[in-house]
């Protein structure tokens, strides 16, 4: 079975059942017996893996695989070197120590699309994009990172996994890896033979 990589839509949930009240993978994934490699939460967007394979399933997600995930957050507020600063330093959660490999100001990324209900935008208060790239991915972690250095997140995009990215996947839309091809893109990502 390949690895599927889907552009998660705003508001679906990282699971293929449900109650019905809430779109969930099975709107938009039609292959059976795979199951996501890592979550991302209902109100975040962007790349999510899917695979039937249990071992790539835990090479991807697990923090020691050190697997890197890329995120553009649009934050409330101006993300200036100070604020970058901490968050790659790292800030405390109720969790733990939490700390970005790498945090930069980025444009709006390009082509991107609109969200529907689209953020809400406030006269008086400036944004602004970010790129968060890290290792791990605990609960809410971006958000909970931004806003404790004093930067909302109003929205939330995951654009890259590994060696994997969104580029040419519309929200909703997914595309084929053979398995075989994503092990050899693991390892080349990592250095190995």
């Amino acid at each position: 079975m390949p690895l599927i990589l889907l552009n998660k839509p705003f508001r679906v949930m990282s699971q293929f059942s449900g109650d019905g009240s809430r779109a969930t993978l099975a709107d938009y994934v039609d292959v059976p017996s795979v199951y996501p490699a890592g979550r991302l939460d209902y109100d975040s967007e962007g790349l999510l893996l899917l695979t039937d394979d249990g071992r790539l399933q835990a090479r991807i997600s697990q923090p020691r695989s050190k697997v890197v995930k890329t995120y553009w957050a649009q934050v409330e507020g101006v993300a200036d070197a100070d604020r970058l600063a901490k968050l790659e330093l790292g800030v405390r959660l109720k969790d733990g120590r939490a700390r970005a490999l790498a945090a930069r100001p980025i444009d709006a990324p390009p082509g991107l699309w609109e969200r529907d209900p689209p953020i809400r935008y406030r006269a008086s208060v400036p944004d602004s994009w970010i790129e968060v790239r890290l290792l791990e991915g605990r609960n809410r972690q971006v958000r909970r990172m931004t806003a404790a250095v004093g930067l909302p997140t109003l929205r939330l995009i995951r654009s890259a996994i590994g060696p994997w990215s969104l580029d040419g996947l519309a929200p909703g839309r997914y595309r084929s890896v053979p398995t075989d091809d994503a092990w050899r893109a693991l390892t080349r990502q990592r250095g190995g033979p």
